[in-house]
């Protein structure tokens, strides 16, 4: 029996983060909703070009294909069309083979507040402020930012990749560094916590589950050592010996691990994202989404501290 949506890993997505919807937005602004409408009608049968988040929904989505008696996974897509206009959304959908079939058709409104109703552990648009908006009511959201879409149909790993503070844990850490930038006062506070594991951050329940669906895959290999795993997840955090302590404090705490964990001392993030090559990057700080690695999908979490001066 499939699991109830109440024990799946639900990721919901925009149809701004799925498709790109670049020349349908133009339109919208241009000419109105009407304009739009008959847009949309008149092209219902073309399908969208992929968006940002597209390569990593479609790899999610095949979790499910590993494990076809549970279904573990599930996507939900929340637009802010009207359920006229969100036809298109759908036939493309389908003409890409997804197997999306929840929705919320918002007529014009943020879908945000139904988050939580889907069991969302994460919610993706390119809409900001639809975002913010679910940060603010302390939903797991992100924003997805412009970048070209790469989708090797060859390539079936999932990776993924996680800043630690503002991400997956809180930003107490980010707090105490950001009150006078002083390092060495940030790594006195990090030694003298070392035991204390952080609290959880806007996408720890995310990673606790993704973590959920590495053993499931762990099972699965060594009942078969011919499967090859899907999920490939990384913690890339600026923080170096001793502060790296606390993090490995917080994980164990939590019953979770990643594949990979780089402790990069300030080093730039770059370096080590253009040999992972991510389908996703989340990281709460801008300054460390405009990577030069090129072609990374990067998904800004406008939480805490970080983020102060946009709120």
């Amino acid at each position: 029996m499939a699991y109830p949506i109440e024990q799946k890993l639900v990721i919901s997505v925009a149809s701004s983060a799925l498709f790109d919807l670049t020349e349908s937005h133009e339109v919208y602004k241009t000419h109105g909703v009407e304009e739009y409408r008959q847009h949309q009608e008149k092209n219902i049968n073309v399908p969208f070009a992929k968006g940002v988040a597209f390569p990593f929904i479609r790899r999610f989505l095949a979790i499910n294909k590993a494990f076809p008696k549970e279904l573990p996974v599930e996507v939900v897509l929340l637009s802010r069309n009207s359920p006229e206009t969100g036809l298109r959304v759908f036939r493309s959908i389908q003409h890409y083979g997804l197997d999306i079939s929840r929705a919320s058709f918002m007529t014009g409104r943020s879908p945000h507040e139904y988050i939580p109703a889907f069991n969302t552990s994460l919610f993706l648009s390119a809409n900001e402020a639809d975002v913010q908006s679910a940060i603010d009511l302390d939903y797991p959201a992100g924003v997805v930012l412009p970048s070209k879409v790469y989708d090797d149909e060859t390539d079936t790993e999932l990776r993924i990749a996680f800043d630690f503070d503002g991400v997956i844990a809180d930003d107490e850490a980010e707090a105490v560094f950001k009150t006078n930038n002083d390092l060495t006062e940030f790594e006195a506070h990090e030694v003298a916590k070392q035991s204390i594991p952080h609290q959880a951050g806007p996408l720890a329940d995310l990673f606790k589950k993704l973590s959920l669906m590495q053993k499931l895959e762990d099972k699965l290999l060594s009942e078969n050592p011919d499967y090859k795993k899907i999920l490939k997840i990384a913690i890339i955090t600026a923080r170096g010996a001793p502060a790296h302590e606390r993090v490995v404090t917080t994980l164990k705490e939590w019953g979770v691990s990643a594949d990979e964990s780089f402790f990069l001392g300030g080093m730039e993030k770059a370096r080590i994202l253009s040999v992972l090559k991510p389908h996703m990057f989340f990281d709460d700080q801008r300054s460390h989404l405009q990577s030069s690695a090129g072609g990374i999908p990067m998904v800004h979490i406008p939480f805490g501290v970080a983020n102060s001066k946009v709120k």
